[in-house]
């Protein structure tokens, strides 16, 4: 049977679907204001029990899936969310032993996801704290192994990407991505892909107006929305709040010279 133990992550729920990250160690309590469950009544016990805390309060305790790391995750910048994040790597085709050059790792939720899929990653990151994070990020989900694969550096993608590096794919969070597209050319291998996420629709017209040469083919734009459903039981209808516009999909392939 596979229990928790010490040094691993847990998530618990309340009845009202709330979500608490823990990492579980020794002699340590998971606090609320509905009283505390200490850390040793999780250890040695499998996913799926109910733990109950000094008042009264019940919860099931799950392993974390990457989605819900992602939302309850330590970060330093705004993430990508899970409902752009699976496109993201779909759309990049991201596949093990793929090389992939992202520029603004942020708080390294898309790092997860195609390290996860089985990438290696060259990250372009201005900002050495949010680099730390990403990395510390990575780690603390992923393991310390995925490091191997997962190479950081405080660099300016606007400035250049060695062209040596010859990646698979270049996937960009970055406020001017088309600044990005003449380097990706020159850095990236034919038949690779660019994918740009931007928030505003601007930025992916300014985006699409770089990739529109006889280098570039099959760009497109897209955006993804996200409805849940309410099903309680004949009450059948659309929630009333969905998650829209969160950002823009910019995706690309690079046709050799």
């Amino acid at each position: 049977m596979n229990v928790f133990a010490y040094g691993e992550k847990a998530l618990l729920i309340d009845g009202k679907q709330r979500r608490y990250l823990v990492t579980l160690a020794e002699g340590a309590e998971f606090h609320s204001h509905a009283g505390f469950v200490a850390h040793a009544e999780i250890v040695g016990r499998p996913e799926g029990i109910r733990v109950e805390s000094t008042r009264g309060a019940r919860y099931i305790v799950l392993r974390p899936t990457l989605e819900d790391f992602v939302i309850e995750m330590p970060r330093g910048a705004q993430v990508i969310y899970p409902k752009d994040l699976a496109p993201i790597a779909m759309l990049a085709d991201i596949a093990p032993g793929v090389r992939v050059l992202e520029s603004g790792v942020g708080s390294g939720a898309l790092s997860m996801t195609m390290l996860r899929a089985g990438a290696t990653i060259i990250g372009y990151e201005l900002r050495e704290d949010f680099a730390q994070r990403a990395k510390a990020n990575v780690s603390s989900f992923l393991g310390s192994a995925a490091l191997e694969r997962y190479h950081v550096e405080i660099r300016d993608c606007y400035a250049g990407i060695d062209p040596e590096l010859q990646v698979d794919r270049v996937v960009l969070d970055l406020p001017e991505p088309w600044n990005v597209v003449p380097h990706a050319e020159v850095a990236m291998r034919p038949g690779g892909i660019l994918v740009a996420y931007t928030p505003s629709i601007t930025q992916a017209a300014e985006t699409r107006h770089a990739m529109a040469s006889h280098r570039w083919t099959g760009t497109r734009t897209l955006e993804v929305l996200h409805r849940g459903w309410y099903i309680e039981g004949n009450a059948v209808r659309p929630d009333h709040r969905m998650v829209a516009h969160t950002g823009f999909l910019t995706v690309g392939r690079l046709l050799g010279a």
